[in-house]
């Protein structure tokens, strides 16, 4: 069968997998699968991102060694080579951006070497509506990806945006009443990303997060994640904020932070603190529209109805007329699944 006609029923089954009404985890496991079918790879690490920031968070991994995982969290962000904030394409590979000399990449001297990795097919999932999540496929002992399976792999990234961007979409239902904690949550992680201290709410988020093995402890990859892009952006790596919006489950999201705790002058780099707090109204509203596609206006709209605004307080703030406004929540309500202004802001605060 040929490549193209290959790749647009692989295109095909992924927009069928996008419509089943199935959770994120579930879903990546299915495009994995038919990924697969076509391009070999022994090991895969699949993270969804905050659409602003870029920081990733609710890994899917074939993980190799559980040990090495703030290693390779570390080593990822603050290695330039196909980094994918700043991916020209939708996809990438190690041996072609190192012109075969796989060291020039830190993640590869620093942790890929070790398990025989001779490439790494990088690709990222962005829309104009933001940067939803980046996959990265390990071949180990064999060929670096062909032209063909890189073509394979570019035809596909269109359709995986979609389902990508559409499932952060339906995660915006009620919250339940009792769904509330109290309580800080902080993590404290040193410069190499070790778990140094957290608070007891802490371990309840992120069990939650990223359920771990039975009787095991929990893994607490959405820290390591900000706390990494902490160490990017002190190095000149990559500019973006040290932050992570997180879907917790129950219509729940979370905003990681990572800062720096400073120390004396002469104690060497102070460890990062994580903050683990309850998505605000206004981060939850701009989740809410980016991953319903809602248009820059639209989004103004929806930023005015929370404040309490009425069609003629609408129309005026935008310099508009009413008409106008009415046509776009016309557009809004269907792009949301709603019919009235009560049923839209419930489902951007998660009202019951």
């Amino acid at each position: 069968m040929a490549l193209r006609t290959r790749s647009a029923r692989s295109v095909e089954r992924i927009e069928a997998i996008g419509r089943r009404d199935a959770d994120d985890r579930t879903m990546r496991r299915a495009v994995l699968d038919e990924l697969h079918g076509v391009v070999p790879f022994d090991i895969h690490v699949w993270l969804l991102t905050d659409p602003e920031t870029e920081v990733g968070s609710a890994p899917l991994a074939d993980a190799p060694v559980p040990g090495d995982l703030p290693r390779l969290i570390r080593a990822k962000y603050i290695t330039p080579l196909n980094r994918w904030t700043a991916l020209n394409g939708p996809i990438a590979t190690l041996h072609d951006a190192s012109k075969g000399d796989l060291a020039r990449s830190f993640v590869w001297s620093e942790v890929l070497s070790s398990y025989a990795v001779t490439d790494v097919a990088s690709m990222v999932f962005r829309d104009r509506h933001g940067c939803w999540g980046w996959l990265d496929l390990w071949r180990s002992d064999g060929e670096p990806f062909s032209a063909d399976e890189q073509g394979h792999l570019a035809a596909t990234a269109t359709a995986i945006t979609g389902v990508m961007r559409r499932a952060q979409a339906r995660t915006f239902v009620p919250v339940p009443a009792d769904a509330s904690r109290s309580g800080p949550v902080v993590l404290v992680l040193s410069p190499q990303l070790e778990v140094q201290a957290q608070t007891p709410e802490t371990e309840h988020y992120l069990r939650t997060l990223v359920p771990p093995g039975a009787d095991r402890p929990p893994v607490p990859a959405g820290a390591f994640n900000v706390a990494a892009q902490l160490l990017a952006r002190e190095a000149g790596i990559d500019n973006h904020e040290a932050s992570a919006r997180v879907h917790l489950g129950d219509g729940r999201w979370l905003t990681l932070r990572a800062a720096r705790v400073h120390r004396s002058a002469g104690d060497g780099p102070g460890d990062i603190a994580v903050t683990i707090e309850e998505a605000s109204s206004s981060q939850r509203r701009s989740l809410f529209t980016r991953s319903h596609a809602l248009s820059p206006r639209e989004t103004d709209v929806v930023d005015q109805l929370a404040t309490g605004a009425d069609t003629r307080t609408i129309a005026e703030a935008l310099f508009v007329s009413e008409h106008t406004v009415q046509d776009h929540l016309k557009s809004i309500y269907a792009k949301t699944g709603t019919h009235t202004r009560r049923a839209l802001l419930a489902r951007v605060a998660g009202d019951g």
